[in-house]
């Protein structure tokens, strides 16, 4: 059974979540703060983690800045009152993999907790399949069949960004941030490069299209 950790300082809302949860078929562990759901992943195995951000004396940026910097890779969907870019940039900087804006949606809590889950399955395979295509992360490779193309380090944590999150608009300053770092020195016209060097190398790949949202960034449309 799957052991999500419910971190949340609002009695009613964490009764609620952790119902549907229940409900739905999973294990439910709570905690009231921070430190409390350190406490609880001590001792306990969890597989995803949801957590508040404004919660007395630990928030959830700390606890999530922790867990990352203690090597916990269980994926987070952060749960917060702040909707504004700069809180939802700060979240996703210390390490949460999905944001969610009070007040919760059950039904849409229910579907991003799926998805997370299969994400990180994919991850923690360190493999990606698209119909007959593959993408191993361990050899950086993209294989259909008998070819088979090695990307160089970038072009393919760029692809596998885009593939594990189909349809979902990435900014170019977010994949800069993830796969090049807050600190490099090259600029947004970096992805702009790597992304037309992709699509000359996989035009033969028809099982999906990497797609310029104009103003925005980039996304990924699977064709199969």
């Amino acid at each position: 059974m799957v052991n999500i950790l419910v971190v949340e300082d609002d009695k009613n809302l964490q009764k609620l979540m952790t119902a549907v949860l229940k409900q739905s078929g999973y294990n439910v562990i709570v905690a009231r703060d921070g430190e409390e759901a350190l406490d609880e992943m001590s001792t306990s195995h969890v597989d995803l983690l949801i957590s508040d951000i404004m919660m007395p004396t630990m928030d959830g940026y700390t606890l999530i800045d922790t867990l990352r910097k203690a090597n916990y890779t269980l994926p987070i969907l952060m749960v917060t009152a702040k909707e504004t870019f700069d809180d939802k940039r700060k979240g996703f900087l210390v390490g949460t993999d999905d944001y969610m804006v009070k007040p919760i949606d059950m039904d849409e809590m229910l579907l991003r907790v799926a998805a997370l889950l299969r994400r990180s399955r994919i991850i923690n395979e360190n493999k990606l399949k698209i119909g007959d295509v593959e993408l191993d992360n361990n050899t950086l490779t993209i294989s259909r069949n008998n070819e088979i193309i090695l990307l160089p380090k970038k072009e393919f944590y760029l692809l596998f960004k885009l593939l594990s999150y189909p349809k979902q608009i990435f900014t170019r300053q977010q994949l800069m941030d993830e796969i090049w770092g807050m600190d490099t020195e090259a600029d947004e016209r970096t992805v702009d490069v790597h992304i037309k060097r992709l699509r000359e190398k996989l035009a033969s790949f028809t099982e999906f299209e990497i797609i310029t949202v104009r103003g925005l960034g980039y996304k990924v449309e699977k064709r199969i």
